[in-house]
């Protein structure tokens, strides 16, 4: 080839290039803008809901109605097989289509669940959110099947950043959680653009972000580092129970409770019951009171085992919201009873536990590290990789999204592309 049409070739691929991140910049600046404002909305009604239903404790008696009212909506608009962020998984994996008609039912339905106290979190209803407005996008900007996939993402991570606060985690977290071993960075330009663009919309409508203080943190030593491979040992196992008691209470109702209407008026009375009986409103909602004081070094030595019950019996019965932030709080609680029996700071054990829990059920090693970082800050980064790492790898194939896809193993360069285990 000679020298000129060489120039000429590297010219055509930089305008090529240069065209790629033109289009895919004004894209996602447009995503995380329409995006962050449907889900900084979403984040102002969350804050009023539980605001009015903690100053109303009485509305917890109505959420067997509300349960009723959840199932209705979704038959109105013929949407009956939910499959909540399976569904934007497996949109991305273009195994199925991600209707528009789930943005406003995700909406409402998660509002529901919060008002009158059901056990649940927001980022999976963020993801669901981003995920559909990101793909109706796609469609009007006739996108390809492919680049609706990236659009699918970019949605998600500003929902997400919008909604928790970490532009960072959110950004990774869409690319991440797809595919266990296989990090999709054709969709990192949109992602972080969307991500950055959506949170700064949040906070500038006053939606600001979570953070944390760790209230003692030791020096990296050797006796600290082994008690928190210790922790992180636990946390994964935790993990593991935590998925495996959703799925299967999810299972169990849909054998012997088929009416969705039956099953989510038992599963209301048995939250209701267990709240009574218990005399405590922690477990409502998302459980970010819970977590604050397990980082401030107070918890119930129980209060984890708890929350996963609550939360298996709201979300498995058909009530709407995410398993995140309560897979945080499950984290968080145990690593502060953790370090209580340990004798190692239960704040900086609490921020761990929190982070592991949630690298353990998601798989998401990256997205994990980069959450610490952003809840908690830098002095910690030894504790918090060790931990993250030893939960990724004892966690197994477990996870919350049965559409998951481990591409490659945990335990050696092998492809194995299978999916996780209930």
């Amino acid at each position: 080839m000679r020298q000129g049409e060489v120039v000429k070739f590297y010219f055509r691929r930089i305008i090529h290039n240069m065209k790629t991140f033109l289009r895919w910049g004004c894209f996602s600046a447009l995503t995380g803008l329409i995006v962050g404002a449907f889900s900084t909305l979403f984040a102002e009604c969350l804050i009023f809901v539980t605001d009015f239903r903690e100053k109303n404790s009485w509305l917890l008696f109505f959420l067997p109605l509300a349960g009723i009212v959840i199932v209705f909506l979704y038959r109105v608009f013929r949407y009956k097989n939910d499959r909540g962020t399976n569904l934007v998984l497996s949109t991305i994996h273009a195994e199925t289509e991600l209707p528009f008609r789930m943005a406003p039912l995700i909406f409402i339905s998660t509002l529901i669940t919060h008002l009158f106290g059901g056990s649940a979190g927001r980022e999976g209803a963020a993801l669901q959110l981003g995920g559909s407005i990101g793909n109706q996008l796609g469609r009007w900007f006739r996108f390809d099947e492919k680049d609706r996939r990236i659009v699918v993402m970019c949605g998600m991570s500003a929902a997400f950043s919008a909604i928790f606060g970490t532009p960072l985690a959110a950004a990774f977290f869409s690319m991440e959680v797809v595919s266990v071993g296989v990090m999709y960075y054709a969709a990192l330009v949109p992602c972080v653009f969307a991500s950055l663009i959506a949170s700064k919309f949040a906070i500038n409508m006053g939606i600001h972000p979570d953070s944390f203080q760790i209230v003692s943190l030791p020096k990296f030593h050797f006796v600290p580092s082994v008690q928190v491979i210790l922790l992180a040992l636990c946390c994964a196992l935790l993990s593991v129970v935590f998925c495996m008691v959703l799925h299967s209470v999810g299972d169990l109702y849909r054998k012997k409770l088929q009416n969705p209407y039956y099953r989510i008026v038992v599963s209301s009375v048995a939250i209701i019951g267990l709240t009574l009986l218990l005399q405590t409103g922690d477990f409502m909602g998302a459980g970010i009171p819970l977590i604050e004081r397990a980082i401030g070094g107070q918890v119930d030595p129980l209060a984890f085992l708890w929350k996963i019950v609550f939360t298996a019996l709201t979300l498995e019965a058909g009530f709407k919201g995410g398993e995140i932030v309560p897979s945080f709080c499950v984290g968080a609680t145990f690593g502060c009873f953790f370090g209580q029996i340990a004798g190692l700071s239960p704040s900086l054990c609490a921020a761990l536990g929190m982070v592991s829990v949630f690298c353990g059920v998601t798989n998401c090693p990256v997205s994990s590290l980069l959450i610490a970082f952003e809840l908690f800050g830098y002095e910690a980064v030894p504790y918090f990789m060790i931990a993250v790492s030893v939960s990724y790898l004892m966690s197994g194939y477990y996870g919350l999204y049965h559409d998951q896809t481990i591409v490659y193993s945990k335990y050696k360069t092998e492809y194995i592309n299978r999916k996780t285990r209930d």
